[in-house]
């Protein structure tokens, strides 16, 4: 069965994680992706550990790459621009991840590329994205965080924001809403023929995600700190250390929930105070010595059988292990280039009709490069001298 992108074809200009994240979840999904990347200048995930066994392919090359094909290009050689031009008649959706400006001096911005082809769909993800005064500088997902206002709403009021273990803007801001942009840029595109451009913010993404905190705060001006919100340590909703060292978590805000869970840690004598008890500190304090009688496990086994959002914090390894994930096809496994298998995280989404199809892992930058070429009707004479005079560098 064909994926419900089949058809859907994309240059990738994108490096590290979020344009990589988005372009591999497009490929799940049937989109034909061409990655354009430097042959001298490697991806940094490229170099992170660890490498499949008996080859050179870092495990995030492997898995970002899924499904998509490769080529190098040096881009600031000329007869680069005119290949991705002929591409580009064939790719009709770009994506990129460079600085604002840099595709411009290499002639291959989206202003250039629409007046041969209207219908393109160009889209742009970077940190700060296209205007404002922080357009042009560098940032990671930390300093998205950090300007968003997420981090000052996240960690402890005594030891202030709190590093998280994903990167919240790169994936869930920066990748997720470009595929969102794309999507919704082709559904405009097949109802009127009309491409469009897409700039897409990490931060932006990461602003918008503020979603019942910002909408307090534009009303009447509060500010949901560390340790002063429901959600974020103002309540008894949060993590609680056991008897071992691990943790569990307690989300029951519903009175139904709340009332079960002090019944289950046999002090049914809170349950009067609520989540948010006046006197928080003091509760709170109890309700940790409380759960510090039992271990982890020992709570989870007594909470599997109570209604009661009461459940252990896993390690990574405990997740991708645990029965939840491995029924709802979360760890799957995927062919190599060079034969064999490797496991990787799965697509996130069950469809009853079109599901995911996994291509290959990711494979070596360039190995598709004469295969793309020869395709675009040059020959294996004149992709031999390309090599030699360093287009492909």
């Amino acid at each position: 069965m064909a994926g419900p992108l089949k058809g859907m074809k994309i240059l990738d200009f994108t490096t590290l994680l979020p344009g990589p994240y988005a372009t591999m979840t497009l490929a799940d999904l049937g989109a034909d992706v061409l990655r354009i990347v430097s042959g001298s200048r490697p991806d940094l995930a490229s170099f992170l550990p660890p490498f499949l066994p008996g080859t050179n392919l870092s495990c995030a090359i492997a898995y970002l790459g899924r499904g998509k094909r490769c080529m190098t290009l040096n881009l600031k050689d000329p007869r680069a621009g005119a290949i991705i031009r002929k591409l580009v008649g064939e790719y009709d959706i770009v994506i990129e991840q460079f600085r604002p400006g840099v595709m411009a001096k290499l002639g291959l911005d989206y202003g250039s590329l629409k007046t041969t082809h209207p219908s393109l769909i160009y889209c742009s993800l970077t940190g700060y994205g296209q205007t404002g005064p922080m357009r042009n500088r560098a940032g990671h997902d930390i300093n998205y965080l950090a300007r968003a206002g997420v981090a000052a709403c996240s960690g402890r009021k005594e030891t202030g924001p709190c590093l998280c273990g994903v990167q919240i803007a790169d994936v869930a801001s920066g990748s997720n809403h470009a595929v969102i942009g794309i999507l919704a840029a082709v559904v405009h595109r097949n109802r009127t023929g009309e491409g469009q451009y897409l700039d897409v913010s990490m931060t932006d993404g990461a602003v918008a995600f503020n979603a019942l905190f910002a909408a307090a705060y534009l009303v009447d001006g509060s500010e949901n700190c560390c340790g002063e919100g429901v959600l974020n340590g103002g309540s008894l909703y949060d993590f609680y250390e056991t008897r071992d060292g691990k943790y569990i978590s307690v989300g029951g805000l519903e009175p139904q929930f709340f009332s079960a869970f002090c019944e289950a840690i046999g002090r049914p004598d809170l349950i009067s105070g609520g989540v948010i008890p006046s006197d928080l500190p003091r509760v709170k304090e109890e309700v940790r010595r409380a759960v510090k009688t039992k271990t982890r496990d020992e709570w989870t086994a007594l909470f599997g059988k109570i209604d009661a959002c009461v459940e252990p914090v896993l390690s990574l390894g405990e997740a991708l292990e645990d029965d939840q994930v491995r029924a709802r096809g979360m760890v799957v496994e995927v062919g190599l280039p060079g034969g064999g298998k490797v496991k990787q995280p799965g697509h996130p989404i069950r469809y009853s009709a079109t599901p995911p199809e996994y291509g290959p892992a990711g494979c070596a930058a360039g190995i598709h490069t004469r295969e793309v070429l020869l395709r675009l009707g040059y020959r294996n004479d004149e992709i031999d001298e390309f090599e030699k005079t360093g287009l492909f560098r």
